[in-house]
């Protein structure tokens, strides 16, 4: 039977939907609407099966488990308290002290991981017991932990980054630098936010300079991770996924055996739960890459960058606006790998449209999904932190509301200031957002 080309995309959307809703995992209710649209549809069975696998066959996506690893290796090894001490030295003496030690070792964490489950993971078993202690409500710090590690998905090496790049042709290079700007704004809000209105906590003593020293030179050997990663890529040593695999090799041969070197009998475990780990997204990048070709096939991106146009015209600050609360609203319900995948085609459309710059586009992009890590209903980040921290998801996300301005304001100053957004990669790396060599000179020229 083959019906229209409407009903069958509301057809594979309510289905992946309400099996979503109902807790079939993500990857499995994907696939279920997409097999079911190609039933209603002429397309074969067999060739969308195919898709499944050409989804998954993106050399740069080689990169995810590279990070993955790294994060988990770090988490595992524990080896990460060395960096939460050298955020003490600098902001455990503030109002809120250890509120701005989770912020702050944020910071420094996404740096390496690129994963915000395992920033949750290091927080909610290193600082989250001692904030206990100290009095803080375990509301708000389950808030501040979820809203904290969204900041691993916008500094480099960014997971999300990573599958952005890949899957829209857009230089991986050139998002991890765009990201830094909105990763240290949303850094410095929760930070204000804690000063001005979070829990005083417990005053402490302002580090001395000696210890601020001490724990600079501890935590040298992990801080280095950030600059072989980035440096490698900036350099043009390392493609991101070889910065990873470096990164790994750096982690089990140097920075284990200086700091932990009984935790090399475990490294087997660690390799497995990274693998895991790994089959999570790529799943759901296997699914959302079918669904994202079903969707196309049936002209959804037309119809809906259509609609769009037709509210929006070509100017580029309301087709962002528009596209902001379309995520919003998808990242209430759907994981960030696989919506950007869905969506790719939408956002390609719209950013010629609009003649936005792709890395500003991702940028934006990224920074909106990253919020849907701490909305309800999904909002994994604030699930996995209200768990750890002992308290109920509905406490937790009352907590964030508050924390939600920090985000809109981050998204909102992307969209009006792009120059500001692009100026790191223009600095550093100008080819990855269009600029080329000026003929017979070395200075570049960028578009407007």
């Amino acid at each position: 039977m083959i019906l229209d080309a409407g009903w069958v995309l509301f057809i594979m959307a309510s289905l992946f939907l309400v099996l979503g809703y109902i807790g079939v995992p993500v990857p499995f209710a994907l696939m279920a609407g997409v097999f079911t649209a190609t039933m209603l549809t002429p397309v074969s069975l067999l060739s969308m099966v195919g898709q499944l696998f050409v989804g998954l066959d993106v050399e740069a996506l080689l990169a995810v488990p590279f990070f993955l690893l790294v994060g988990e290796l770090m988490t595992s090894a524990d080896v990460t308290r060395r960096m939460i001490q050298l955020a003490q030295t600098f902001v455990g003496h503030s109002r809120g002290g250890l509120a701005q030690v989770v912020t702050l070792f944020s910071m420094f964490f996404a740096g390496i991981s690129g994963s915000s489950t395992a920033d949750v993971a290091v927080l909610s078993r290193t600082i989250a017991p001692e904030m206990d202690r100290e009095g803080y409500d375990r509301g708000f710090t389950a808030a501040l932990i979820a809203s904290a590690s969204t900041i691993a998905n916008l500094i480099p090496p960014s997971i999300m980054a990573v599958v952005y790049g890949a899957t829209g042709n857009v230089s991986i290079a050139g998002l991890f630098l765009g990201g830094v700007l909105p990763g240290v704004l949303i850094g410095l809000g929760l930070m204000g936010y804690s000063w001005l209105f979070g829990p005083v906590g417990l005053q402490k003593p302002r580090a001395t300079l000696r210890e601020m020293a001490v724990a600079g030179r501890h935590a040298t050997l992990p801080m280095m991770i950030p600059v072989i990663i980035m440096g490698g890529i900036l350099t043009g040593w390392f493609t991101p996924t070889e910065a990873g695999m470096v990164a790994v090799c750096y982690i089990v041969l140097v920075l284990i055996p200086a700091l932990r070197p009984s935790h090399i009998t475990v490294l087997p475990q660690d390799f497995m739960h990274a693998g895991l780990l790994y089959a999570i997204p790529m799943a759901a990048v296997a699914g959302a890459s079918a669904f994202g070709w079903m969707l196309a096939y049936l002209r959804g991106p037309d119809m809906v960058s259509d609609l769009i146009e037709s509210s929006a015209g070509t100017d580029p600050r309301t087709i962002l606006f528009l596209l902001v609360v379309l995520f919003v609203i998808v990242g209430d319900f759907i994981d960030a790998v696989p919506a950007i995948i869905i969506f790719m085609p939408i956002v390609n459309r719209l950013t010629e449209l609009g003649e936005i710059n792709p890395v500003h586009m991702g940028v934006v992009i990224i920074t909106t999904l990253v919020f849907g890590l701490i909305t309800p209903p999904y909002g994994l980040s604030l699930l996995m932190a209200s768990k750890f921290c002992d308290v109920r998801f509905t406490t937790a996300m009352y907590a964030s509301l508050p924390l939600y301005l920090v985000f809109f304001a981050t998204i909102a100053f992307c969209i009006f200031f792009p120059d500001v957004v692009l100026w790191l990669p223009k600095h550093v790396l100008p080819e990855s957002v269009g600029c080329f060599k000026a003929p017979g000179g070395a200075d570049y020229i960028c578009p407007s």
